[in-house]
C-alpha cells in the first residue's frame, strides 16, 4: 500500500480494476496515480470507475481512506478504517431547494452495527433500534463542524450516515467518521467549503495522543474531540481534570497540527476522483428593497434593540416587520419574502454593530459583566437535594435523587455492557421560552447539552468505594435566554452539594461568544440568546477554580485565531470565578449529612467464596435478609456488599445478619446463641444463620446441672463464647467459662479412660462432658444417642452411668449399635464385655 506523508511524496493507488475496465476506449495510459493524464470522456469514465485506498498517520496511527468500490450510486463515499475498525461514510443530496425551507436541511446520522463487534442486539426484536445516546452524540459531532461549510442560502436536502461496520474494540470509530464525512462531502458534487478533519486528543503521563486507542483512554488527563480545517480550529468538545487555559490550548493546538496530514490527503483524492460542484447562487435581492427598508426601519430597530428584556424587544422586533411589510408591499408586490429577509438582515447587521462600534450590548452590559445571578438550595422539600438558579432571563430547577446500584443504568455498548452510576439528564419545555409544542422524549439539542453538563459534573464527584450511590441530576429548565446548559452545571453542581454529596470542589460553567466583522471583534462573556444566534462563537466553558472540567466550542466563521481563544478563555475564567463566588455565598462545601430521604448504605467486604452464602440457593438467602428488613442489597464479584435503607435500625439489622452468615468462627469468640434444639446431654445453639454448636450440660454452669430445661429452654437467647472447634469444623460452646467462678470451687477428679472406650475424650463416662459427642456438625450432632425418643435415652444412658440416669431405657440395645468405641480404637467384642 502507498504512503502519504506529505506533497510531492503522495502517490494514489487504483486497485482491483483492469486497464479494460477502467478505459473503455482504447486511450492508452499507465495507470500510475495521474488521472491528469487521462483523456475527454475516457477520464471522466476512469473516475468513476477507480478504486482509490490510501493511508496517512496521525500520531502512530495509521488511517485509511478507500472510496470506488462501495455505495458507488451515492453522491460520494468512503470506506474509512484504523486497525480492524471500518466505517462507511455515504452523502447524498437533492439539486433542488426544498420549499419554503426555513433553515439549511442536513441530517447527520451515525449508526453502529453490533455486528460490527461480533455481537446480536438485546431486546425483543434483536435488530438495531433508535439511536442510542452515543450515536446522537457523534451525529452532532460531525454536523456541527460541517454544516457552517455548506454556502449560505443553500435549502438543498442532504443526508451524510456514518455506518460502523467493524469495530476492533481498541481503535474508536467516531473521529473515522468525521473524517469520512469530510471526504464524502468534498469528492461529491455538492457544493462545501472543506475538507475538514477530526482527531482525539488525550494525555497520558504528561504526553499527548492523537487518537487515543480505548486502552489509552482510560488513563488519559483529559479528552478533547477537535475538528480543523487547515487554517484554523472549527469546533472542540470535551472533558478534563481540572486542566489550565495554558494546556487546553497546547492540547488544541496539537490536535490541529495532527490532522494536517489528512486534510491533504483528502484534497489528493478529491482532485483525483472528485466530481465537479453543482452551480449554486444564492438568491439575490434588488438592492432597492434593502435601501427602502433600512430607510423605513432602521431607527426603530436601534430603538428595539435597546430593549433590555427578551420577550418585550421580541414583540417589538415583530411589530417593526409587519410595519414595514405593510409599507413596502405595494412598492414591491409579489417580494413580500425578500422585504423580511432584508428586515432580518438589517437587524442582524444593527446589533452586531452595536457591540463592535457601540461597545454596547442588547441589554447594556459591557463585554465582561455576568448577568445578576440569583440562588436558592433545598427549595423542594422531599427530594434529596435541589437547587434554583437564575442567571438573567435564564433559570433551571435542579435535582439530584441518590439511589443504590440497582438503580445504575445499563449501557449496551457496541463493543461492551457496562454500568453507568452518574446521570444527567437536562428537559426543555417549550413554557421555558414562551411556545406552545407537543412533548415528547429528548431531541439530540438535550442529549448533547446534558452529555456537556454531565462531563463538567464527573470530574469532581467521589470514588465509588467511598460513596457507594448511584446519582441522577435532572435540570428543568423553566426560563432560557442564553446557554441553560451552564445553568444546569451550575445547579447541578448546589444539588449535590444540597443533597450531601462529598464533591470534591462546586463547579460553574459560562458561554462566551464572538462577534467579529474584519479586524474588529469583540468576546462577550454570558451570552444572551440573541447574541447566540447573530454571533460568530458559541464557546462554554466550565470548570472549578482550579481548572477546566468541560469544553464545547462551535466555531460559525473560517476559524478562530488562537489570540483570540486565548482571550476567550482568559475572559472566560474570570466570569467562571465570579460564578463561583456567588455559588459560594450561598453554599461553599456539601451539607455534612445526606438528606434524610435519601438512603443509608454501607458496605462491607466478603470472601469471595462467602458470596453464595449470603445469595442463598436461587437467592432465597438474600431474599429473606430483604423481606426481613427491607434493606435494598447488591454484592459484586470481588465481595463488596452494599446494603440501603433509609432506616438506621433495617440498615443494622441487615450488617448484622450478613456479618453472622460470613462470619469464621473463631475459639474464643462470644456469641449470643438462641436454642434451637434440646437433648438429654446437652444444647444446640444457633449462634449465625446456619451456624449451630453444641452447649454440653456440663458446660452449661459451674455446679451440677441435673436437666438441660433446668437452665435453658427451645427458643433462649443465651451468651456463650466458642471453647473448642475440632478438625471437622463442630463447635463446642461453654456457658459457664463466661459465669463467675464460686468460690472454693473445686474441679472434679478425672477418671481413667477404660479399655476399649474411648467414647469421650478424656474416657470419661460419668459427666459426658468429654464425650466424642457425634454431634458438633453445626447443629447436626450423630452422637448415637441425640436423636431423641428412646435412643436418646438409650444412648445418653449408656454414656452416663457415673450420673445413674435412664439405665432402664435399652442399655444393652444402645451398647450393641454405638460405634463410637470401635471408631476410636476399640472393638466391638470390646464394648460387649464392657
Amino acid at each position: 500500500m502507498g504512503r502519504f506523508a506529505s506533497g510531492p511524496e503522495f502517490a494514489l493507488r487504483f486497485d482491483g480494476l483492469s486497464q479494460a475496465q477502467i478505459l473503455e476506449s482504447g486511450t492508452e495510459t499507465a495507470l500510475d496515480g495521474n488521472a491528469d493524464r487521462m483523456r475527454g470522456g475516457a477520464a471522466r469514465k476512469a473516475k468513476r470507475a477507480m478504486i482509490i485506498r490510501e493511508s496517512v498517520k496521525i500520531g502512530d496511527k495509521e488511517i485509511t481512506i478507500e472510496t470506488g468500490r462501495i455505495a458507488k450510486q451515492a453522491a460520494g463515499s468512503v470506506l474509512v478504517s484504523c486497525g480492524e475498525t471500518m466505517v462507511l461514510v455515504t452523502v447524498c443530496g437533492n439539486k433542488e431547494a426544498r420549499p419554503g425551507a426555513p433553515f439549511f436541511p442536513l441530517t447527520v446520522d451515525y449508526v453502529e452495527k453490533t455486528y460490527a463487534a461480533g455481537k446480536i442486539p438485546g431486546g425483543f426484536f434483536k435488530r438495531e433500534a433508535r439511536l442510542r445516546d452515543h450515536e446522537v452524540l457523534t451525529s452532532r459531532l460531525i454536523d456541527r463542524p460541517c454544516r457552517p461549510l455548506f454556502p449560505d442560502g443553500y435549502m438543498c436536502e442532504t443526508q451524510v450516515i456514518a455506518t460502523v461496520m467493524s469495530a476492533d474494540g481498541s481503535n474508536q470509530s467516531d473521529v473515522l467518521a468525521m473524517v469520512g464525512a469530510s471526504a464524502a462531502i468534498h469528492i461529491s458534487p455538492l457544493p462545501w467549503a472543506g475538507p475538514i478533519a477530526g482527531v482525539r486528543v488525550a494525555r497520558v503521563d504528561g504526553k499527548l495522543i492523537a487518537n487515543p486507542t480505548y486502552q489509552e483512554q482510560e488513563n488519559s488527563e483529559c479528552e478533547l474531540i477537535i475538528a480543523a480545517s487547515k487554517d484554523a480550529i472549527v469546533m472542540v468538545e470535551g472533558e478534563a481534570n481540572e486542566m489550565s487555559e495554558s494546556d487546553l490550548i497546547a492540547a488544541i493546538e496539537f490536535g490541529h497540527q495532527s490532522v494536517q496530514g489528512v486534510l491533504e490527503l483528502i484534497e489528493k483524492i478529491r482532485e483525483a476522483v472528485g466530481q465537479a460542484k453543482w452551480p449554486f447562487t444564492p438568491h439575490q435581492r434588488d438592492s432597492k428593497i434593502d435601501a427602502r427598508v433600512k430607510e423605513a426601519a432602521l431607527p426603530k430597530v436601534i430603538e428595539a434593540c435597546n430593549i433590555a428584556e427578551k420577550h418585550p424587544r421580541y414583540d417589538r422586533f415583530s411589530e417593526i416587520k409587519k410595519e414595514v411589510v405593510a409599507e413596502l408591499s405595494s412598492d414591491f408586490p409579489d417580494l413580500e419574502g425578500d422585504i423580511k429577509a432584508a428586515y432580518e438582515d438589517l437587524r442582524y447587521n444593527t446589533m452586531r454593530a452595536q457591540v463592535l462600534d457601540d461597545k454596547r450590548r442588547v441589554d447594556g452590559r459591557d463585554y465582561k459583566t455576568v448577568r445578576p445571578i440569583a440562588i436558592e438550595v433545598g427549595l423542594l422539600p422531599r427530594v434529596h437535594g435541589s437547587s434554583l438558579f437564575t442567571r438573567g432571563e435564564t433559570q433551571g430547577i435542579v435535582t439530584s435523587t441518590l439511589g443504590t446500584r440497582q438503580d445504575e443504568q445499563k449501557i449496551d455498548g457496541l463493543i461492551d455492557e457496562y454500568w453507568k452510576p452518574f446521570l444527567l439528564h437536562y428537559n426543555f419545555p417549550p413554557y421555558s421560552v414562551g411556545e406552545t409544542k407537543f412533548l415528547r422524549g429528548p431531541g439530540r439539542r438535550e442529549i448533547g447539552h446534558g452529555t456537556l453538563a454531565e462531563r463538567a459534573l464527573t470530574k469532581v464527584l467521589p470514588s465509588r468505594e467511598d460513596f457507594p450511590y448511584t446519582l441522577r441530576i435532572v435540570s428543568e429548565i423553566t426560563e432560557s435566554n442564553g446557554s441553560s446548559s451552564m445553568a444546569t452545571v451550575c445547579g447541578g453542581s448546589l444539588a449535590m452539594m444540597d443533597a450531601g454529596v462529598p464533591v470534591k470542589a462546586p463547579v460553574a460553567g459560562v458561554a462566551m461568544g464572538l462577534i467579529m466583522e474584519g479586524e474588529k471583534y469583540a468576546v462577550l462573556t454570558d451570552i444572551l440568546g440573541d447574541e447566540d444566534h447573530l454571533g460568530d462563537m458559541d464557546f462554554k466553558v466550565c470548570g472549578t477554580d482550579k481548572g477546566i472540567t468541560a469544553i464545547q466550542m462551535d466555531i460559525k466563521i473560517a476559524g478562530l485565531a488562537q489570540e483570540i481563544m486565548h482571550e476567550a478563555l482568559d475572559q472566560a475564567r474570570e466570569g467562571r470565578l465570579h460564578i463561583l463566588e456567588k455559588m459560594n455565598e450561598v453554599m461553599a462545601s456539601p451539607r455534612p449529612e445526606l438528606s434524610k430521604y435519601a438512603p443509608r448504605i454501607e458496605t462491607l467486604k466478603v470472601k469471595p467464596d462467602q458470596i453464595r452464602v449470603v445469595i442463598g440457593p436461587g437467592g432465597k438467602m438474600i431474599k429473606a435478609i430483604t423481606e426481613q428488613t427491607g434493606a435494598k442489597i447488591d454484592i459484586t464479584d470481588d465481595g463488596t456488599v452494599s446494603i440501603a435503607s433509609p432506616d438506621g435500625e433495617a440498615l443494622k439489622k441487615a450488617i448484622e445478619i450478613i456479618e453472622s452468615l460470613t462470619l469464621e468462627p473463631e475459639i474464643g469468640t462470644k456469641y449470643k446463641g438462641i436454642v434451637r434444639r434440646v437433648e438429654n446431654y446437652g444444647a444446640f445453639l444457633e449462634i449465625a444463620p446456619g451456624k449451630d454448636g453444641l452447649l454440653h450440660i456440663t458446660d452449661m454452669d459451674w455446679g451440677f446441672v441435673e436437666r438441660v430445661p433446668d437452665v435453658m429452654d427451645l427458643g433462649d437467647e443465651v451468651e456463650v463464647m466458642i471453647s473448642d472447634i475440632d478438625r471437622e469444623g463442630r463447635i463446642r460452646l461453654s456457658r459457664k467459662a463466661l459465669l463467675e467462678k464460686p468460690e472454693g470451687y473445686v474441679e472434679p477428679e478425672r477418671k481413667e479412660r477404660r479399655d476399649g472406650g474411648g467414647r469421650g475424650r478424656d474416657g470419661d463416662r460419668g459427666r459426658g462432658g468429654r464425650d466424642r459427642d457425634r454431634g458438633g456438625r453445626g447443629g447436626r450432632d450423630r452422637d448415637r444417642g441425640g436423636r431423641g425418643g428412646a435412643r436418646a435415652g438409650g444412648r445418653d444412658g449408656d454414656r452416663d452411668r457415673g450420673r445413674g440416669r435412664d439405665r432402664d431405657r435399652g442399655r444393652e440395645r444402645s451398647r450393641d449399635r454405638d460405634r463410637g468405641g470401635s471408631r476410636e480404637g476399640g472393638s466391638k467384642d470390646s464394648e460387649q464385655k464392657d
